[in-house]
């Protein structure tokens, strides 16, 4: 089979594979998969007593990403060993990072407000983590070495806009991400109010970079659905980018689909 030819609906059908499990299969080996890949991934996934379904038990499979320079450098020459880990692997962390710890921010406008709000992270999606609470004290890796110097100027640019559009009513909440990374930011903006999050990570990094890295200049903002197309345009205006994550809940934590407990555990 060339490997540019898109499978039929009839073929997947009769391997028993849905087309969101397709494309989830796409993203995870970054191009499309032959009929013996395919076939391949069903004997491996049927192996493993097919307790979960197949596209929940491919989401906890590893990113195609690359690693991150820092990883393959010199300097640490044990880190390029870490291995990405797995979304049921994200909970083991989390767990050990925020459990009984996380310390909530006190700001009324970092709190989500609404169960159904969607969810956004303004900013660049960044695929750094060596220099944070995750690799220090659970990787254990010395400071990174290389300039990670934040640039304040864009920060404060950022935090202007939203603040704007937080006052107009645009957005219900804002916060920075620091300290605890993407994850930490949303526990410390649900564990308040009981609220917790139904996000999906980006595929174009690591995954442990994506939910616990804490460079770049970002903010997590919530709102609700009728906002958003009004936040898009003011956000293309200001020439910000931005990522869609999910959405707030009644107070379960969900990453990719897969159930990581009650926010209270968190908070």
């Amino acid at each position: 089979m060339n490997d540019n030819e898109i499978i039929s609906e009839e073929m997947l059908e009769g391997l028993g594979i849905s087309r969101p499990a397709y494309e989830e299969i796409q993203k995870i080996i970054g191009r499309l998969p032959s009929l013996d890949e395919l076939s391949t991934l069903l004997a491996i996934w049927q192996s493993q007593g097919s307790q979960q379904g197949l596209l929940t038990w491919l989401k906890g499979q590893p990113h195609s990403a690359e690693r991150h320079d820092y990883l393959e450098s010199d300097a640490e020459p044990e880190s390029k060993e870490i291995r990405e880990p797995r979304v049921k692997e994200c909970l083991e962390i989390a767990r050990s990072l925020f459990a009984g710890g996380a310390t909530p921010p006190p700001q009324r406008e970092s709190q989500f407000r609404h169960t159904g709000d969607a969810i956004y992270m303004v900013g660049d999606v960044s695929g750094l983590f060596v220099n944070s609470d995750y690799g220090r004290r659970y990787l254990h890796l010395a400071d990174n070495p290389l300039d990670m110097g934040d640039d304040q100027e864009s920060r404060d640019y950022m935090t202007m806009i939203l603040g704007s559009l937080y006052g107009n009513q645009t957005l219900n909440s804002h916060v920075g991400v620091g300290r605890g990374g993407l994850f930490g930011a949303l526990v410390g903006s649900g564990a308040p109010v009981g609220l917790g999050f139904d996000i999906l990570t980006c595929r174009e990094v690591r995954l442990d970079a994506f939910l616990f890295g804490e460079e770049g200049v970002r903010q997590i903002v919530t709102m609700e659905e009728q906002q958003e197309d009004f936040f898009l345009v003011k956000l293309g205006e200001a020439r910000l980018n931005c990522c869609f994550l999910g959405r707030v809940t009644k107070g379960r934590v969900l990453v990719d689909g897969m159930d990581f407990g009650d926010i209270k555990d968190f908070g």
